[in-house]
C-alpha cells in the first residue's frame, strides 16, 4: 500500500503534468489561431490589391465602352462590396461577385479591338490576372490553416482546453454555387 505522502507526491506531480500538457495545447491552439488570422490578411491583402486596381481598369475602359454602362456598374459594385466585407463570408460572396463582373468585362471587351490593343489596358489585364493568381493561393493558404486550426480544437484532449478558453471554430473561404458556372454575356 502507498503511503500518504507518496499519493500526496504523486498527486502533486500528475497535476503539474496535467498543468503543463494544458500550457502547451493552449499555446499551440493560439499559435494555430493566429496562423489562421495571418492567413486571412494575406487574403484581405490580395483582395484590396485587386479592388485598388478596379478603378484603373474601368476609367481604361469607359472610353471604349459607352455602351457597356452596366457592365462597368457591376464591376464597381462589386468592388464596394469587396472594400466593405468584414468576414470571410462576405469577402467570399463579393470576391465572387467580383470575379463574375470582371469575366463579364473581359468578354464584352473582346468586341473592341482598339481596347484590346490598348497597352493600359494590356498592362492593368495582366496585374489582375497575376493578382487573382495570388488571391487563389492566399485562399488556399487560409483554407488550409482553418483546417489544421479546427482540428486541432475539435480533437482530444484539445478540445477540452479550447472550450475552456474559447476557441472557435473559424470559417473556410468558399466560393459560392453561382461562381462555379460560367456568366452568361448577350450582346
Amino acid at each position: 500500500m502507498i503511503k500518504g505522502e507518496y499519493m500526496l507526491e504523486i498527486l502533486l506531480g500528475l497535476l503539474v503534468l496535467i498543468v503543463i500538457v494544458g500550457i502547451l495545447i493552449y499555446n499551440n491552439l493560439v499559435v494555430l489561431r493566429n496562423n489562421v488570422e495571418n492567413a486571412w490578411a494575406q487574403v484581405d491583402v490580395q483582395l484590396k490589391r485587386r479592388s485598388d486596381l478596379i478603378p484603373n481598369l474601368v476609367n481604361t475602359v469607359k472610353g471604349y465602352m459607352k455602351h457597356e454602362k452596366e457592365t462597368l456598374e457591376n464591376v464597381t459594385k462589386a468592388r464596394a462590396a469587396i472594400m466593405n466585407a468584414k468576414t470571410p463570408r462576405e469577402a467570399a460572396e463579393a470576391d465572387n461577385m467580383l470575379s463574375s463582373a470582371l469575366k463579364s468585362l473581359f468578354a464584352v471587351a473582346e468586341n473592341y479591338p482598339n481596347l484590346k490593343a490598348n497597352e493600359n489596358f494590356l498592362r492593368l489585364q495582366e496585374d489582375l490576372s497575376d493578382t487573382e493568381n495570388k488571391i487563389a493561393y492566399a485562399r488556399q493558404l487560409y483554407n488550409d490553416n482553418v483546417l489544421v486550426y479546427n482540428r486541432a480544437i475539435q480533437t482530444i484532449p484539445n478540445n477540452i482546453v479550447a472550450s475552456l478558453f474559447s476557441f472557435k471554430e473559424k470559417e473556410y473561404f468558399k466560393a459560392d454555387e453561382g461562381a462555379r458556372t460560367a456568366p452568361v454575356v448577350k450582346f
